[in-house]
């Protein structure tokens, strides 16, 4: 009851907490009145998740928590017959195959049965029931289409999860956001699995690697043949999937607009993604861009920078970000509570059990591996050959703003006193990463922030050293290039430990440090370059 009265409170004044707005004559759907008849609300009934009413009333839309109240009226739901009710938009090679996977996994693990109902092609719906009772207990409501259609679902209030491909864009999610509060205890993003966007080609191409300048030149339309690539006098043909996937939005917001491109009209374009691999493994022209998951029978390429450094999407190198055009597979939820069953079914998805079942689906699991410092050969290989090659300017920390393909302010006493630190450790496949130019981290890290809390609460790290250890470009004077990158290994640490309130301190040895510039993952001659090195990496004893 008290939680009742300061729920009430901190949205009504007081003074006007105890009208009966249908004693005034105002015929609402529902009337909401404490259990001890001291405190009634009229509005409209907006929806009901078995656990709370959210209505619009004269005060604007509210949630009330069901067990503090009665609900009088026509609007008021049946409480022993209640059915949940979800609905899902967005992608349909996320609700094709993926999130069903996940769905059918989590219904057997809750002895529930899941029976599918399909309506036509873009609509289908999971009916759970309870194994030993047959009662329903909830329906999952699919409407498949793309991306952008599923944000604008979740905006109109049609769906309470959106599937995506790609990140929300800042016009819908203020859109999303707009008149909503922000102080609401649960997060609206969730990265379900991890993918990333490959430049591919035929198998047995001479061109194996190609920066993001050049793909961004390439789709652009200013690159139109091989021999600019460094390959055979003949003309590039270029794919993409359609217009409205979320993949080809993706490349457009990645690749395109950071180098002030638009996509040229001479991309031939493919509904789907596998019949997209399929074209470009026989087109001895074509070079496209594609997400990891569908790459099956074309041949990757490596992306490059002018300094020689290369890196390729092998799993490890997605889950650590350290490839550069990582796109996570995305959740998005609506403004108010869900169901309890579909906030269950969200927790699920970061479990192991769903972990594997995102592996079998073809996209990249969250799982965390470590990884021995003598398995990356080729970090180290970079650290070494930069190291002490600096100029006298950068030496001297002058003119220190110009970008620099070399990090140049690493000695090779430093990189020394880094690999001793190092060795005895393990690195696990998970970085934090920023936005470009910002402190904010991106996507993928944000949701690293929750996982990682939730791995140290669960004891997965007791008895062991745990390092977040923090890396930067090489602009700028090393002092202060290390000096920042420790702030940030700090800061990471301390977001993680707030959110892992129930992490017992004395149980693991929780460290940090930073090593600046020694150990580029990138060129710093690219914006994405800088991006990619500015990183704090865990590693563990």
């Amino acid at each position: 009851m008290q939680t009742l009265r300061r729920f009430f409170s901190a949205v009504i004044s007081a003074s006007l907490i105890l009208l009966n707005l249908a004693a005034a004559g105002q015929a609402q759907d529902v009337m909401l009145k404490s259990r001890d008849g001291a405190i009634e609300l009229s509005g409209t009934l907006l929806g009901f998740n078995g656990e709370f009413y959210r209505v619009e009333t004269v005060y604007g839309e509210l949630t009330v928590d069901g067990s503090g109240v009665t609900c009088d009226g026509p609007g008021c739901p049946s409480l022993t017959d209640y059915i949940a009710q979800v609905r899902l938009s967005g992608a349909r090679e996320l609700g094709l195959v993926l999130i069903p996977a996940l769905l059918e996994a989590f219904a057997a693990q809750n002895h529930l049965l899941a029976v599918l109902e399909p309506i036509d092609d873009s609509r289908f719906t999971y009916v759970l029931k309870d194994q030993r009772s047959d009662k329903i207990q909830a329906e999952f409501h699919f409407q498949l289409s793309t991306a952008e259609e599923g944000f604008a679902d979740l905006i109109a209030d049609n769906a309470e999860i959106s599937m995506s491909t790609r990140e929300i864009r800042a016009a819908e999610k203020h859109r999303l956001e707009e008149g909503q509060p922000h102080d609401l205890p649960y997060r609206r993003e969730h990265v379900l699995a991890l993918d990333a966007l490959v430049p591919v080609t035929i198998p047995d191409h001479p061109v194996r690697q190609i920066s993001l300048k050049n793909l961004a030149l390439v789709f652009g339309g200013k690159i139109t043949n091989w021999r600019d690539l460094g390959g055979p006098n003949a003309p590039i043909a270029l794919y993409l999937r359609s217009h409205a996937s979320g993949t080809s939005q993706s490349v457009t917001d990645r690749i395109l607009q950071p180098a002030d491109q638009d996509i040229t009209d001479a991309v031939t374009r493919i509904a789907d993604g596998k019949d997209l691999d399929l074209r470009v493994s026989r087109d001895p022209l074509a070079l496209a861009l594609m997400t990891h998951s569908y790459i099956r029978f074309s041949h990757p390429m490596q992306i490059s920078g002018d300094c020689g450094v290369s890196l390729g999407a092998d799993p490890r190198m997605i889950k650590t970000q350290d490839y550069p055009i990582t796109t996570p597979i995305f959740l998005y939820m609506a403004m108010h509570r869900l169901p309890k069953i579909a906030r269950e079914f969200l927790a699920y998805t970061s479990t192991d059990s769903a972990q594997a079942v995102i592996e079998r689906a073809g996209f990249i699991n969250q799982n965390l591996e470590e990884i021995p410092l003598n398995q990356q050969g080729d970090r180290l290989v970079q650290a070494v050959s930069v190291a002490g090659t600096g100029s006298v300017e950068k030496a001297m920390d002058l003119d220190a703003s110009k970008p620099s393909t070399q990090n140049t302010g690493t000695t090779l006493k430093d990189l020394q006193n880094m690999l001793n630190f190092l060795a005895p450790l393990r690195r696990v496949t998970m970085s934090f990463r920023f936005l470009s130019g910002s402190s904010q981290l991106d996507a993928q890290s944000r949701a690293n922030i929750h996982r990682l809390a939730m791995v140290l609460e669960s004891g997965a790290y007791d008895g062991r050293q745990l390092a977040f250890v923090g890396f930067s470009d090489g602009l700028g004077p090393a002092s202060r290039n290390l000096e920042i990158a420790q702030k940030r290994a700090e800061t990471i640490r301390d977001a993680v430990l707030k959110i892992a309130e129930a992490v017992n301190l004395d149980r693991i040895n929780i460290t940090t440090t930073a090593f600046g510039e020694a150990m580029p993952m990138a060129c710093d001659d690219t914006e994405w370059g800088r991006d990619v090195n500015r990183r704090v990496e865990i590693w563990v004893r």
